[in-house]
């Protein structure tokens, strides 16, 4: 068709337009001709065909990848209920001045949306800034509380190790004015009992403190102007050896070789009360009044560790950094660690599960009089726990249940479709998960079967002399075992046998 000729020679202009480097202007001139000349070609919708794939950095789940997940949520919500904490939760985007510059060096790496009814809109990159401005609306400066919900990023996404542009944050945090270190280290043996209770393997929790970051780099000779980009730096030392680190901070970001050593005899120690009384003797860290405060703090910190009996999976690790700029106080990181290691090598950590901090000066920001609230927090990585769970599952080649049914209604003759009806509808009724199959005539094989497939753990059976003898037969599926039960005890039967399950 001439119409289609004209099309195709219009998208030849535009691509060699394109090619040739044109003036943007004419580009879109001619962009939009083709544009308005397809639309007048009315294509078939029927033959249009459309790219079927998630967008980049994002996923499908299936229902045994949601099972999973399910699972650990579970485990998660568990753990911060048992603390006391409510839960709340927030837009799935702010305005853009919210998020602006609480981020330091990835910020660009945040989400902006295209400007709506006068508003600059961006996705939320983490819940910790939307929870601080939450509280700073509405004046509230105490609350423990959770939030599980998607955040973005405009990351590079490396899918296999859990990193994603779309995924899921699993937040505790404690706001309100307390004694010292008490909420801190709750958080972290909030940390070690979901690691723990997850069963992912052998994992420790490093923890430093933004003060003694700050004191550190002050006595090392780092100018105040660079200490959050040379704290970003540091807080690669976990990726990238310690000479990729120190090359960086002199060479990009002109830091001087003599400073740049300095920070290295300190960012390479690692270790508990013994470390931290050992700096607090240090002639130059004693010295600065930040770092004596924040050594103070670390100290009472495992104080309270040793008490909850969780200081065998924590290490005060001066390399540790995290590069968000709201920290102002302990700030640490669940690693888990490689399993198998060659005899007397150090264990090697296979990526970050968990993270968090204090962040003071947050609520802060949000507020018109300036009023703190102090804060901290814990947020766990559970896109990377899926990754594990589901990679180990495939190679248990454990079968992964998806429903949640507790039993098929099923019958073993013909013309009982309303007779099954009528009791799967008294099952529902009384609470009981029950299916049954959507045939009016279904072979008492096939019933079974769907069974076996699915594990649904019982089958309740009605048949003709069942009805006329007022009772159901339950049939046990692993054993194969079957009883007859009085209609009226069935309900009572069904959550006995599935407690035992």
């Amino acid at each position: 068709m001439a119409e289609e000729a004209a099309v195709r020679a219009q998208a030849e202009t535009v691509r060699r337009l394109k090619q040739d480097k044109a003036d943007p202007d004419e580009i879109a001139k001619e962009v939009a001709k083709l544009l308005d000349m397809k639309a007048q070609l009315g294509a078939d919708e029927g033959k249009q065909k459309f790219v079927l794939k998630t967008p980049k950095g994002t996923r499908d789940f299936g229902p045994k990848e949601m099972a999973i997940r399910e699972r650990a949520f579970k485990a998660i919500i568990s753990c911060f209920k048992r603390h006391g904490a409510e839960v709340i939760d927030t837009p799935v985007f702010e305005l853009k001045e919210t998020l602006t510059g609480k981020y330091g060096e990835d910020s660009k790496l945040i989400y902006d949306l295209k400007d709506q009814g006068g508003e600059l809109l961006s996705l939320r990159y983490d819940l910790t800034v939307p929870f601080a401005r939450y509280l700073a609306m509405n004046k509230i400066t105490n609350i423990k509380r959770y939030h599980i919900a998607k955040v973005y990023r405009r990351d590079n996404p490396a899918m296999t190790r859990g990193r994603y542009r779309e995924f899921y944050q699993c937040d505790f945090d404690i706001a309100g004015q307390f004694d010292p270190m008490i909420p801190d280290a709750e958080c972290l043996k909030i940390v070690h009992e979901i690691l723990s209770d997850l069963q992912l393997g052998d994992f420790v929790i490093k923890v430093n403190d933004r003060r003694i970051l700050d004191g550190m780099f002050a006595v090392c000779g780092v100018p105040d102007s660079k200490f959050r980009t040379i704290c970003s730096s540091v807080d690669k030392l976990d990726k990238v050896p310690w000479e990729e680190v120190r090359s960086e901070m002199v060479g990009e970001k002109g830091l001087s070789p003599e400073a740049a050593d300095r920070i290295g005899d300190y960012v390479q120690l690692h270790g508990g009360l013994d470390l931290i009384e050992r700096l607090l003797q240090d002639p130059k860290l004693s010295q600065n009044k930040l770092a004596k405060e924040g050594l103070g703090d670390m100290k009472l910190l495992f104080e309270y560790l040793t008490l909850f009996g969780i200081t065998g999976k924590i290490s005060f690790d001066l390399s540790l950094a995290r590069g968000l700029d709201y920290y102002t106080g302990v700030i640490f990181e669940a690693v888990l660690l490689q399993q198998e290691n060659e005899p007397g090598e150090e264990p090697v950590s296979v990526g970050s599960v968990a993270g968090g901090g204090r962040y003071d000066g947050l609520v802060g920001m949000f507020d018109p009089k300036g009023r703190k609230v102090p804060c901290v927090g814990v947020s766990i990585g559970i896109e990377r726990i899926f990754s594990i769970l589901e990679q180990r599952l495939e190679a248990s080649e454990e079968k992964i249940r998806t429903t949640e049914t507790q039993v098929l209604v099923a019958s073993a003759q013909k013309k009982l479709l309303e007779e099954r009806l009528k009791l799967i509808s008294e099952l529902w009724d009384a609470g009981i998960k029950a299916e049954m199959l959507y045939k009016k005539n279904p072979k008492l094989l096939n019933q079974l079967q769907y069974c076996e497939d699915t594990g649904i753990p019982l089958v309740a059976i009605v048949g003709e002399q069942e009805l006329k003898d007022g009772v159901v037969k339950l049939r046990i599926v692993a054993t194969r075992e079957e009883v007859n039960v009085r209609r009226e005890s069935l309900v009572e039967e069904i959550r006995i046998r599935t407690s035992q399950c």
